[in-house]
């Protein structure tokens, strides 16, 4: 039987609504859970956002939103391997299949192969009956067919052989794209690479920033206690705290008061590398969504300026609502292009760019579903323009910071030293007086990478205007 022709009786894809105009087949966790990964897959949306937006306004139980948040989640981190197993077992052309049985598919196999705690024939029995819904039978025995031939053999599945195929290999047992998985291991070898596919792979911690303006780490650390909320101490920055929490944050009373941001250390370390001083006036080029100009704000204790540019006015709304929620006062919103913003020099200028987001894909998966190789180069152009329209607006005598969320060194070293190259006025300043020193490179910038700090991976430069 081929499952590609199997058209006979399909519903239509926007049949999807009863009369009143509310859906009645993408419903609970696994039903919501295919909803959004056909999102993902059709267009350009954020995961993080599509998960928000169906936990505030879906009508699920708190075990419900847990779940719908880790059917999702993993799908999207471990598709590529999902996919290697559907593609094995389904006759015909899987990538080419109907996006709700596909994704019905995923979500199944990754309840299979990941979750101990469902049963294995209630994975697939959901699967089946929501595609009978939303399809018609045939669709629904094709998709009862292959999981469960999978589930008969799912412990004798083979992947590609990492001694004839090392790339193919890491790729698909990792889950991370081949294009991936060449540049780092011809730039770290195979030992790391394996590493960093391993760590990328983990479920990570949610770090949190203290908002000294507002409370004293050991007073909100004492507040930790009475809620009942498991922590550990961030090894590197004193006011930073990890939370073995699994979501719900901004639900919490803490949060709503202002006594925190969410954060990662490695963005953290861009406010301690800029080092601003109270009553400066600071530029902050690429604000959106604001935790570093919140950042920013807090360490200059509510003194001076802080003007947070960000291109698009809905974004800059988050700047504001965070800058309200935190008590910031010193803080200026600029909506405007960046490329295009003219103002007086400042103090100090962070220029935090747009990037691949390559290190930062344990808690943005599905970044590696959205970049390819070519993203690089057309990112390269807009990361050089900012940093040259930075070092115009950047004083003599003060200090310009670049950062990325990435780990490529041609979105990284690569455009610091064209800067350089180009502009003889500038000099890259020792950052050993500002940051821990296990994060310094020979070349004195910053590097962070998850399978060796455990936080999240980002690039940052301390440059310094002579004149």
């Amino acid at each position: 039987m081929n499952q590609e022709n199997q058209n006979n009786n399909a519903k239509p894809a926007n049949d999807l609504y009863d009369n009143k105009g509310s859906s009645t087949l993408f419903s609970g966790a696994r039903g919501l859970s295919v909803k959004i990964l056909n999102r993902v897959e059709r267009t350009d949306a954020y995961l993080d956002k599509l998960i928000n937006n169906e936990l505030r306004s879906g009508d699920l139980s708190d075990q419900d939103k847990g779940l719908l948040n880790e059917l999702v989640t993993g799908v999207v981190r471990w598709q590529i391997k999902l996919d290697w197993v559907l593609n094995g077992f389904y006759r015909g052309n899987f990538p080419k299949a109907d996006i709700n049985v596909k994704n019905a598919m995923r979500v199944a196999l990754y309840q299979l192969m990941f979750l101990d705690r469902i049963p294995h024939h209630a994975a697939v029995n959901e699967a089946v009956e929501f595609v009978k819904r939303l399809r018609n039978e045939r669709y629904a025995g094709v998709v009862n067919g292959v999981l469960r031939n999978i589930l008969r053999h799912l412990h004798e599945i083979r992947y590609p052989d990492r001694n004839e195929t090392l790339v193919h290999h890491l790729s698909v047992v990792y889950s991370h794209p081949i294009w991936i998985v060449k540049r780092w291991l011809e730039r770290y070898g195979e030992e790391q690479t394996e590493k960093l596919l391993i760590a990328n792979n983990e479920k990570p911690t949610i770090t949190v920033r203290i908002n000294k303006i507002k409370i004293q780490p050991a007073e909100f650390i004492s507040l930790l206690d009475k809620e009942g909320l498991e922590y550990t101490p961030s090894p590197f920055l004193d006011y930073y705290v990890q939370l073995r929490a699994t979501g719900g944050m901004a639900q919490l009373e803490l949060f709503r008061k202002g006594y925190f941001s969410i954060q990662d250390e490695s963005a953290g370390l861009v406010g301690k590398l800029l080092a601003p001083q109270q009553h400066e006036r600071i530029i902050d080029l690429c604000s959106a969504p604001g935790g570093k100009t919140m950042h920013l704000a807090e360490l200059m204790n509510n003194t001076g300026e802080v003007i947070s540019v960000e291109k698009y006015s809905s974004r800059a709304e988050l700047v504001k609502n965070s800058a309200e929620r935190l008590g910031l006062k010193n803080i200026k919103i600029v909506a405007v292009d960046a490329t295009n913003f003219d103002a007086e020099i400042a103090d100090r200028v962070l220029v935090d760019v747009p990037c691949t987001g390559l290190g930062v894909l344990r808690k943005k998966p599905d970044i590696k579903l959205k970049r390819d190789v070519l993203d690089i180069a057309k990112l390269t152009k807009i990361q050089y323009r900012l940093i040259e329209k930075a070092g115009s607006l950047t004083k003599p005598g003060g200090v310009l910071v670049y950062s990325t969320c990435t780990t490529e060194p041609e979105e990284n070293e690569a455009i610091v030293q064209r800067f350089l190259e180009n502009n003889k006025n500038f000099t890259l300043d020792d950052p050993a007086s500002y940051v821990n020193k296990t994060f310094i490179t020979p070349r004195k910038t910053i590097e962070t990478y998850p399978h060796i700090h455990n936080i999240d991976g980002s690039f940052a430069a301390r440059l310094k205007r002579l004149y």
